[in-house]
């Protein structure tokens, strides 16, 4: 049986760069944006969506609702 693939989406608009999944992320994927987004703030980015491992350990921290997204790949 193959190991489930996951991936992460960060909606830029929705994040207002607390950088908590920053700290968590096991995998370190995530990091701070360089454009502001339109509420101002520096949004994260995802540098190898592909490499996350689903362990919502980002999705959790976030305060904000729908800034962060896992999809398991088929």
């Amino acid at each position: 049986m193959a190991a489930k693939k996951f991936r992460i989406e960060v909606t830029a608009d929705e994040c207002k760069g607390c950088y908590r999944c920053v700290a968590v992320c096991p995998k370190k994927l995530i990091s701070r944006g360089k454009e502001l987004n339109i509420q101002g703030y520096f949004p994260v980015i995802v540098d190898n969506p592909g490499n996350c491992i689903g362990c919502g350990s980002c999705f959790y921290q976030c305060p904000e609702p729908g800034a962060i997204t896992i999809y398991e790949e088929e």
